[in-house]
């Protein structure tokens, strides 16, 4: 029996809990989402599962959530892909392609790597498909690697080509563990990396080893990312990353054990992961957007869960070292509408260039050449009935800060509200921010990248105006540009 696909866009009216759904990222379609697994490209399609509970809004019983894109904007639902039974839940993961049927189920199978959790003793398996991702068959061999009974927390595995075999990195507590594999199947301890090692106050979880370019040069490094389960620069969830070398077995840090680096230092980006065998030799991140603090109690009905607009990560060269640097996708500006645009203007306090522009759905892309006499400049964004997002450089303080305390509804949970911030050195004596705002969120992207702030809020419907403000002073705004975007387009395909 063919399938059928049923179209739907996020735009116009909201029906009964679609109030902050957002237009153009990711949600689930309905009930609760969080990580992102087995991110994995094959046969012209970008595939995305994630952790998913289809029987509640809150969390639960982990199945695999499964959607496809062609264009990493417009995704087509596609049904459960894997379901917990007698060996537990089905928890975080990653997928491959096995070109070389090197498995033996098949030349080009889709893998998918996952662990069991059941009464806190977590394995780790395989499940395959030959069919495009469309159904899956669990191995009778599981597990590929039992739990190593050292504590609860062993779980997440990502699994990666290098050279002539298998990789795989595993969250185990306050470590990662490092596995290499001919076949998928069997799976030798190669190393770990971890102990006492940047910020070591919450679990380990959701690893991620990506070789990546340095911008301007023909060299790469390795980061591994670390999802944090608590105490993040905001509190809470965060994500945590080294830069160091993988040599095929293990991975050694470049930085001295002390050395904490934070990949957003935004409240809502956790559990990133990137896209194996990506056409274009990209590293795509995408995360959760939520944070472990409040996730279950978000004023969203229906569903629950949202993730990032979609990253390409790479390395710059700055005076401390190298650093991850994430920059939106270019594919994002397929959904640009109309365009605003000013150039060479001077911003003065207590004025607003940007009165009569609306929306809610928006991308800004601006530039600011530093005076000696301002104090601070930025935009209020998704403001209305006395609540609005702000973003705010400090110039003084060479300081960025996003503040969410009157973002809208942050009455549900006592640690959603509040002010996030970072330190920004400018660019010669240029600030340059490129935000996204939607139904529920708002992303920025400083410096180019450099530095990067994820954040969820939950304004009035009509809170939709925008302000560009500086005080103390005037500063020069070298450019601007505000899109209008409109929103993606997400089908479901029922079997």
């Amino acid at each position: 029996m063919q399938s059928q696909t049923k179209q739907e866009t996020r735009a116009g009216g909201h029906p009964a809990g679609t109030l902050y759904r957002p237009l153009y990222h990711f949600s689930p379609p309905a009930n609760w989402m969080n990580d992102p697994n087995g991110l994995v490209y094959f046969d012209g399609e970008y595939h995305l599962f994630y952790q998913y509970h289809p029987g509640s809004d809150t969390w639960g019983p982990m199945h695999w959530g499964h959607a496809v894109s062609r264009d990493l904007i417009n995704w087509e639902h596609l049904p459960t892909a894997l379901y917990p039974d007698e060996n537990g839940m089905i928890f975080s993961g990653s997928a491959v392609v096995d070109r070389e049927n090197s498995a033996g189920f098949g030349e080009n199978a889709l893998i998918a790597i996952f662990s069991y959790h059941k009464d806190r003793i977590e394995t780790q398996n395989l499940a395959y498909s030959t069919d495009r991702g469309r159904t899956f068959t669990k191995f009778a061999g599981n597990p590929v690697i039992p739990h190593h009974g050292e504590g609860y927390d062993f779980r997440d595995p990502k699994v990666f080509r290098f050279e002539d075999h298998w990789g795989m990195a595993l969250a185990a507590g306050d470590v990662v563990l490092f596995y290499t594999s001919p076949d998928l199947k069997q799976w030798r301890q190669s190393g770990s990396f971890g102990r006492g090692y940047g910020f070591t106050g919450g679990v380990w979880e959701t690893p991620d080893l990506i070789r990546l370019p340095v911008n301007g040069s023909d060299d790469f490094g390795w980061i591994l990312t670390v999802g944090v389960t608590n105490g993040a620069p905001t509190g809470g969830s965060g994500t945590q990353y080294f830069i160091g070398h993988f040599d095929g077995e293990t991975f050694t840090a470049d930085n001295p054990k002390d050395t904490i680096l934070w990949a957003d230092f935004g409240a809502d980006f956790y559990a990133p992961q990137s896209w194996n065998h990506e056409p274009n030799q990209r590293r795509l991140l995408l995360g959760w957007m939520k944070n472990w603090q409040y996730a279950r109690d978000v004023p969203t009905n229906g569903w629950r869960g949202l993730f990032t607009v979609i990253r390409e990560a790479s390395l710059q060269r700055t005076p401390l070292g190298l650093r991850l640097v994430q920059q939106p996708v270019p594919e994002l500006q397929f959904l640009r509408g109309s365009r605003s645009h000013w150039q060479d203007e001077i911003i003065r306090p207590d004025t607003n260039l940007l009165n009569g522009i609306r929306g809610k759905a928006l991308e800004i892309v601006s530039e600011f050449q530093l005076t000696s006499e301002v104090d601070c400049f930025g935009f209020r964004l998704r403001t209305g009935m006395a609540e609005h997002t702000l973003v705010r450089y400090e110039a003084k303080n060479k300081k960025l800060v996003v503040d969410r305390t009157n973002s809208g509804r942050v009455d549900f949970n006592k640690d959603f509200a509040g002010v996030h911030s970072s330190n920004l050195s400018p660019m010669g004596d240029l600030i340059r921010l490129h935000i996204f705002v939607d139904s529920s969120s708002v992303e920025v992207f400083a410096n180019d990248g450099l530095i990067v702030f994820s954040e969820c809020i939950f304004p009035a419907e009509d809170s939709q105006g925008i302000e560009l403000f500086a005080e103390g002073g005037s500063v020069r705004l070298t450019s601007l540009d505000v899109y209008q975007l409109n929103p993606a387009t997400f089908a479901t395909s029922t079997p």
